[in-house]
């Protein structure tokens, strides 16, 4: 087990030093928390394991799922922009487990316009990848990920795609209630631009932990993101950290709270940030479905609704 764990970690450090670069990006959709819990929790999502939306933060995290689990997902945006997602996983005997998902952005309706400013219509934007993923067990304990995504993006007559591809891992420890996640996400190349420039993907490195506590009915869950972006010294790098406290409050009812330190520090205006960067949601078990909402202040600019609802098929 000490060699399993010094690998895990081995694996994370190497990870930080060969990958050090920022990035100019496009789809930035793929970094929207989808899931109503993962978002409550401020997207600390990368050390779970008990829900099938794990697959957009950590496609090692669906190898500990059990049975045949689907969730849908709704997110209502700022203005009438709004998304959706739906995930997928279950077991091949002899083989690991796979997952399915796509996640959708429609943008809404624009005023086309001539360059005289004369009105000539509408048109309309949107984005969806489409995910297939797999994940095994390399240990007992720790499994790994990999996820292939093909992305396309559609503005007005213009549209650009993309292959990306995410992999994971993830170690529990079932006696402490302790989970660790690394991941590596949205790794890829545009294929078609919308011009003759092509863009780089918005390349995020992830590790987490999450933690059950042995005296309260709380698990609380740390991830540091985008560990890739150039900093001004290595400490600033653990700048972009999430935090997620879910509570237990019965057999069928918890309540979550979240927290992202960038997104706070991005949306502070004047010195001002207000409630940017906390997150608030509620789960609730009803017979075999479970309901989760997540609410995320954007501060000034508004805020995020989100829902979610899964089962096991």
């Amino acid at each position: 087990m000490k060699n399993t764990i010094r690998l895990f970690f081995i694996t994370v450090f190497l990870s930080l030093l060969l990958i050090n670069k920022s990035f100019s990006q496009t789809y930035q959709f793929l970094k929207l928390d989808m899931s109503a819990r993962a978002a409550a929790l401020g997207g600390s999502y990368v050390a779970n394991s008990d829900d099938p939306d794990v697959i957009f933060y950590n496609p090692a995290g669906i190898e500990f799922l059990e049975n045949n689990p689907v969730s849908f997902s709704f997110v209502k945006h700022l203005l009438d922009i709004n998304l959706a997602s739906l995930s997928y996983s279950t077991n091949l005997n002899g083989i690991g487990r796979i997952g399915a998902a796509v996640r959708y952005i429609n943008y809404g309706k624009f005023t086309a316009a001539d360059e005289f400013g004369n009105k000539t219509g509408e048109y309309g934007a949107g984005e969806v990848a489409f995910i297939a993923g797999y994940a095994n067990l390399l240990d007992k304990n720790f499994s790994y990920g990999a996820n292939l995504e093909f992305i396309y993006s559609k503005i007005a007559d213009r549209y650009s795609t993309a292959f990306a591809f995410d992999v994971g891992l993830h170690y529990s420890l079932p006696e402490e209630e302790t989970d660790f996640g690394f991941s590596i996400l949205n790794a890829g190349t545009q294929i078609a631009s919308y011009y003759s420039t092509k863009e780089n993907l918005p390349l995020d490195i992830v590790f987490g932990v999450s933690k059950k506590m042995q005296h309260i009915p709380v698990r609380l869950s740390l991830d540091f993101h985008n560990l890739n972006e150039q900093r001004d010294n290595f400490l600033q790098k653990f700048k972009a950290f999430s935090l997620g406290a879910e509570f237990s409050l019965s057999k069928v009812l918890k309540l979550r709270f979240g927290y992202d330190n960038e997104q706070r520090s991005e949306l502070t205006v004047g010195g001002f940030a207000g409630l940017a960067g906390f997150n608030v949601g509620l789960g609730a078990v009803i017979s075999n479905y479970r309901f989760d909402y997540g609410f995320s202040s954007l501060g000034l600019i508004g805020a995020l609704h989100r829902i979610s609802i899964s089962t096991s098929l």
